[in-house]
């Protein structure tokens, strides 16, 4: 069984466990099953992600994003996402979107719960952007990205964001598990398991399941926290926030000058990262790894534990909750 050991890396036991200290990195068990597919890629493939932005809570945004651009031109990736909560679909953002839109041929998008909050519906969000749909599916060198919306309201929504996949998208999503013979990633805003997961997450961790020979691992954002773990077979991603960890009214505080907080209200509810946080997944056939590439910043003022924030009891203060993204190498079991 995986858990997770004191430096927050997923382990297995001493023998499938290769230590931070050894690679500088933590290590994630894949399964055979899992590896043999990715052999069959036609060539490697690396994938671009940023998590969470938020361009209308922050100050600079913009730059933020220009630097996960610029990190992509030298990676040169083929193809970016942004995982949800990226910028209100309105004029002022026009150049935001273009600009990531620009940065990549295979620029694509994730539904996040904020990007609603300017009175857009999210099928209206879904065309200023240019999707396929709420949900879709991609093809990209032989490897299936399927995105996800966990934006849809359960039978027994009230109030709230929503946070819930229906029956037709989850009949959708067998059909794209049975029918693809590739390897898949799942991608969605929302997470599928771990703290703040969706409504109806151990139905859909159920589905996965069935089709956990094909998929190497489950992205997500929402959660602004660095956090991988292994559940029934699944390997599940928690992609951290470009910006900041969302520490609510109860702890508001200044990190920036009184004229920034002034313009940017909302600020004041989060421990900002001094630098973007985003990261690259690259996946090579002619290797049994798979590769994470993570990136460090530090708090701009207080960090949350300094301030008292209460943290979900899955986590831990300078672990899964900090200013970074660890890099990390999903690897070939020795068993």
């Amino acid at each position: 069984m995986l858990t997770e050991n004191h430096s927050g890396f997923p382990v297995t036991d001493r023998r499938r466990f290769i230590s931070k200290s050894v690679l500088g990195f933590g290590s994630i068990v894949l399964s055979e099953d899992v590896l043999s597919r990715v052999r069959k890629l036609e060539g490697p493939v690396k994938i671009g992600m940023i998590a969470d932005l938020h361009q209308d809570v922050m100050h600079d945004g913009d730059r933020r994003l220009e630097s996960f651009v610029q990190a992509m031109k030298n990676e040169k990736p083929d193809a970016v996402i942004q995982l949800g909560d990226f910028a209100y679909p309105n004029k002022k953002n026009k150049q935001i979107l273009e600009n990531f839109q620009n940065s990549n041929s295979n620029a694509f998008h994730v539904l996040g719960n904020h990007e609603i909050d300017d009175g857009h519906s999210f099928d209206e969000v879904v065309k200023l952007w240019g999707m396929k749909g709420r949900y879709y599916s991609e093809e990209l060198n032989g490897l299936k990205l399927i995105v996800l919306d966990g934006n849809e309201k359960s039978p027994n929504h009230k109030k709230g964001y929503p946070s819930y996949m229906g029956k037709a998208q989850l009949l959708w999503l067998k059909k794209e598990l049975n029918e693809s013979e590739d390897p898949v990633i799942i991608v969605s805003h929302q997470p599928i398991a771990g703290p703040s997961s969706i409504e109806n997450s151990k139905e859909v961790q159920e589905i996965l399941q069935i089709h956990r020979s094909k998929i190497i691992l489950a992205l997500n954002g929402h959660t602004h926290i660095d956090h991988v773990f292994r559940k029934a077979g699944i390997i599940y991603f928690h992609v951290n926030s470009a910006s900041y960890h969302w520490i609510g009214g109860k702890h508001r505080h200044h990190s920036y000058s009184k004229d920034v907080h002034a313009k940017f209200p909302y600020i004041e509810y989060t421990c900002p990262y001094k630098d973007s946080l985003f990261t690259t997944l690259t996946l090579d056939p002619t290797s049994d790894s798979i590769d994470i590439k993570g990136r460090s910043s530090e708090w701009v003022g207080p960090s949350p534990a300094q301030i008292g924030k209460e943290l979900h009891e899955e986590l831990i203060d300078g672990e899964e909750v900090c200013s970074r993204i660890r890099s990390r190498r999903l690897i070939r079991s020795k068993n």
